[in-house]
C-alpha cells in the first residue's frame, strides 16, 4: 500500500510497543511516572521534527547512508487522515501526550492495537489483516442462543465473571459466523478474537499466559471441536476450562463450536465388558469422556432450520442484498435451491442469496 512518510510515521507511533504505551494502556495518564512522561514528551518532539521532513530530504539521506549513486524516486502522495487522533496538528506534539495515552488505553498497543483478530500458527499469534467482515446485523434467527452469547460477552467486556461457551448444533446454522461477528462489533471496546486450530490446542495454556496480563478481553475461538481418545489437545483444553494451580485468567474465555454434543468420540468397543485386565472403573472413564462438554459453563443449541426459520433467514439476507424480486418468487426459488443443494440452513440461504445477487447483477434470470 502506498503511503506518505508522514502517514507511515504516525501509524508506527499508534501501534508502538514501548514502556510508555505499555503503561498508558493499563493506567490513567495521571498515574504514570513523571520521568516517563517527560522522556515521552522529548521523544514526541524529536518525532515531530522527523514528521516535518520532506520526502526529497529523506531521499537524499537514504542516498547518503546507503552510498548509492542515485537517490530513491520521490513519490508525490497526499497524507491520509488517521482516525481518533489529532495531535499531529498541534504546534508542539508534547501537548498531545494525554491524547496519545488515551488512544493506547482504548485501542491497545503493538499487534493488539493493530489487529482485532488473530490466528495461532507455528507457536505465534499472527494478526489477520482482512478478517471476515460479518456483523451481527447480517445474521438472522436463533435469537435466544445469540442473546445468551451476547450477554456472556458483555460480562467479559465489563470485567465480570464470564463463562466458557460451547455452541453446539446443526451444520450451517451460523455458529462460527456469530462468534466472528463479535470481534467486528466489540473490537473498539477492546475485544480480541484468537482462532486456534485443532493442532494448536495443545498450546492453549501458553496462549492464555501470553495475554492474561493485558487490558484487552480475549475470546479463544475453536471451530468444529471434537477429540479422539488420549488426545493431548483434550488435556490442554481441560486445563484451560477447569484450571490448575494457576488462577483462571479473568480476561479470557473459550468459545467453541461443534456439530457433536459429546465432543470425545465413543466406540462400542470402549463400553465396559467383564474381561481380564480391563480397567475396573471403566464406566467412570467413559463418563469422563462423555461429560467433557459439561465443562463449558454455557452450552448453546442451534437446532436444524425448519422451513419457517430457513425462509426467515432468506428474507433477511434478501433485504440486505436489496434483491429486486417479490417475496413469493424469492421463497419459491430458495426452497428449490435448498432441495437441490445442501438442505435448509443459514449457510444454504447465504449461498442462494449470493448466487441470486450475482445472477441479477449480470442480467441472467435463469433459475438455479
Amino acid at each position: 500500500m502506498q503511503q506518505t512518510w508522514q502517514t507511515h510515521l504516525l501509524e508506527q507511533i499508534l501501534v508502538a510497543d514501548n514502556p510508555f504505551s505499555q503503561q498508558a494502556q493499563r493506567y490513567p495518564v495521571q498515574e504514570l511516572p513523571t520521568a516517563l512522561l517527560e522522556a515521552t514528551g522529548q521523544d514526541l518532539q524529536r518525532l515531530q521534527t522527523l514528521y516535518t521532513c520532506q520526502s526529497q530530504q529523506l531521499s537524499q539521506w537514504v542516498q547518503t547512508v546507503c552510498q548509492i549513486p542515485d537517490a530513491p524516486v520521490v513519490w508525490d502522495l497526499e497524507t491520509e487522515p488517521l482516525p481518533d487522533v489529532s495531535f499531529m496538528n498541534l504546534p508542539d506534539w508534547q501537548q498531545g501526550l494525554v491524547e496519545l495515552a488515551t488512544y493506547y488505553r482504548k485501542q491497545g498497543v503493538g499487534i493488539f492495537g493493530k489487529y482485532p483478530v488473530f490466528h495461532w500458527q507455528a507457536g505465534h499469534l499472527l494478526g489477520i489483516a482482512h478478517p471476515d467482515p460479518v456483523r451481527l446485523s447480517d445474521l438472522a434467527a436463533y435469537d435466544h442462543p445469540r442473546q445468551q452469547l451476547l450477554q456472556n460477552t458483555e460480562f467479559l467486556l465489563q470485567g465480570a465473571p464470564a463463562l466458557h461457551v460451547l455452541l453446539y448444533g446443526s451444520r450451517g446454522s451460523g455458529k462460527s459466523s456469530l462468534v466472528k461477528a463479535l470481534a467486528n462489533e466489540y473490537g473498539d471496546r477492546g475485544l480480541r478474537l484468537i482462532q486456534v486450530d485443532k493442532a494448536g490446542l495443545v498450546n492453549l495454556p501458553t496462549i492464555v499466559e501470553q495475554v492474561r496480563n493485558l487490558p484487552q478481553k480475549f475470546i479463544i475461538f475453536v471451530d468444529d471441536l471434537s477429540f479422539e481418545e488420549d488426545d493431548d489437545a483434550f488435556k490442554a483444553l481441560k486445563v484451560v476450562l477447569e484450571g490448575n494451580v494457576n488462577a483462571r485468567a479473568s480476561n479470557v474465555v473459550v468459545y467453541a463450536t461443534s456439530n457433536r454434543r459429546h465432543l470425545v468420540r465413543e466406540y462400542f468397543s470402549e463400553r465396559p465388558r467383564p474381561k481380564d485386565q480391563d480397567e475396573i472403573q471403566a464406566w467412570d472413564t467413559l463418563q469422563e469422556k462423555l461429560s467433557f462438554s459439561d465443562r463449558f459453563g454455557l452450552t448453546l443449541t442451534f437446532e436444524a432450520a425448519d422451513q419457517k426459520t430457513y425462509l426467515a433467514i432468506v428474507h433477511h439476507l434478501a433485504t440486505q442484498a436489496q434483491i429486486p424480486l417479490d417475496a413469493d418468487t424469492i421463497e419459491q426459488r430458495s426452497l428449490k435451491w435448498a432441495t437441490r443443494h445442501n438442505g435448509r440452513s443459514g449457510r444454504t440461504a447465504r449461498q442462494f442469496i449470493d448466487f441470486l445477487s450475482a445472477e441479477l447483477a449480470l442480467g441472467e434470470e435463469q433459475k438455479p
